[in-house]
């Protein structure tokens, strides 16, 4: 797949927001959670460009994830691509490599909305329930032990 990164900017957030709301919109529909200015709104509350790449291909953005460290772990808060971009391997390729990107004991953490097709893509990757509630479901991933890391694009 010919696809890359590109480091994100502030002015990146507007089309970032708009593309969060596109997605989610049918999980959160479904989850009856959708309200259309708040699905914008938080992901602009905790947009960091510093933690946040811009995923292109063919030379277009068409997505972006962040990946925010806390200690060991490593959060993986915005993970969207358009819709006609997706079902086609980049998103199991970016996520493959956030996975090896990072050291040996990092633990990689994620929330996915109940019932979203998202979820095989990170059960997948090897990531695991750690709990649940009626809307989302947080997943953790740990590296096996033995597997070294290398230093991917997204460091």
């Amino acid at each position: 797949m010919d696809w890359t990164y590109r480091p994100s900017v502030s002015t990146d957030a507007g089309w970032m927001a708009e593309l969060r709301a596109q997605v989610m919109r049918p999980d959160l529909e479904r989850l009856d959670r959708y309200d259309d200015r708040r699905v914008r709104e938080r992901f602009l509350a905790s947009f960091e460009p510093r933690h946040t790449r811009v995923i292109t291909c063919k030379g277009r953005d068409v997505g972006l994830v962040a990946v925010r460290p806390e200690g060991q772990a490593r959060w993986i808060e915005h993970f969207y691509l358009q819709p006609t971009e997706q079902g086609r391997g980049i998103g199991g390729q970016v996520l493959a490599e956030i996975l090896s990107a990072t050291d040996e004991h990092a633990v990689h953490r994620l929330n996915v909305l109940q019932g979203s097709p998202a979820r095989r893509l990170y059960e997948r990757h090897g990531f695991v329930v750690d709990q649940e509630d009626p809307v989302d479901v947080f997943m953790v991933h740990r590296r096996p032990a033995g597997q070294s890391a290398y230093a991917g694009r997204f460091t």
